[in-house]
């Protein structure tokens, strides 16, 4: 684990999860006190995912909208969920598809919410309601889209459904095991206010850049700039003068790729929407101010 630092986490809950979706067996073990019902103190034996009855994949926060630039200013590097962070802002990461990215398309949540059908790990899921620390008060730009962290979405879905092409294990040195998620949603073109926002583009999404080796971990709400992730993808920001590389924690790649397959499943009738039965908390916005 993180006891030889920065530990390297090779394998978590995440890689199980894979494990699982992809066929493999998995070995459990597992020990506890006994009860008059349940009498057995430990369990040792190696399962598939054919072997559970039910198997759902919840996630409590998904798809934030939109996220920090994060950077180091310490003199030490330091491992993060951002990745790890050189120091004395030696390099930038974010972690956003940002034009393709689901509620940066739908910045007021007009058409996601409770029951809305969704791509899932390669399968067909739901959102559930809105994440856990959704803000949908976070400053926002002229076209609505939030410049800080905003909203997130809970969704849920049948693991058996799902593929290990779009659920992967992820080791994050010096901080833990995660689960990458393939994550798509449709969102209709109901009317001109709604082909405004999904015709958003990375030169008018920003981010606020952010120091993750003093700042954010001492709870200090200071931003070092503001770029856009026409900027960050191009590979260099500017920060206090100094260009500073850029690298992606989330697939741009993927996300063109979930779209796609979204669209054609849509066009197949393999894929229906779903009009959400309740709204996620929201704030007023208008284009005419």
């Amino acid at each position: 684990l993180n006891k030889i630092y920065p530990g390297e986490f090779r394998y978590g809950g995440g890689h199980i999860i894979e494990d699982l979706v992809a066929g493999k067996k998995v070995f459990l073990e597992a020990k506890a006190y006994p009860t008059d019902c349940y009498a057995n103190r430990k369990c040792k034996k190696e399962l598939t995912l054919a072997d559970f009855p039910h198997a759902l994949l919840c996630n409590p926060r998904n798809g934030y909208q939109n996220y920090n630039c994060a950077v180091n200013l310490s003199d030490k590097t330091v491992y993060t969920y951002m990745g790890s962070l050189k120091p004395k802002c030696r390099n930038a990461n974010y972690c956003s598809a940002g034009q393709l990215s689901p509620l940066l398309n739908d910045p007021l949540y007009r058409t996601i919410g409770l029951g809305t059908r969704i791509f899932l790990g390669g399968g067909i899921g739901y959102v559930t309601w809105h994440g856990s620390q959704h803000n949908p008060a976070a400053p926002r730009g002229k076209n609505g889209v939030p410049l800080r962290p905003a909203g997130t979405m809970m969704v849920q879905g049948d693991l058996k459904q799902m593929s290990a092409d779009w659920l992967r294990g992820v080791s994050i040195q010096g901080y833990g095991c995660s689960l990458a998620v393939g994550l798509g949603v449709p969102i209709p073109i109901l009317n001109e206010e709604m082909a405004r926002f999904t015709g958003v583009s990375d030169a008018e999404i920003f981010t606020q850049v952010v120091d993750y080796g003093h700042d954010y971990t001492n709870g200090i709400a200071r931003t070092y700039g503001e770029v856009s992730y026409a900027e960050l993808k191009s590979g260099t920001i500017e920060v206090a003068g100094k260009k500073v590389p850029t690298a992606p924690l989330s697939s741009y790649v993927k996300a063109v790729e979930i779209a796609e397959i979204l669209k054609s499943r849509i066009l197949e009738g393999k894929f229906f929407l779903a009009e959400p039965v309740a709204q996620f908390p929201t704030v007023e916005f208008s284009f005419d101010g």
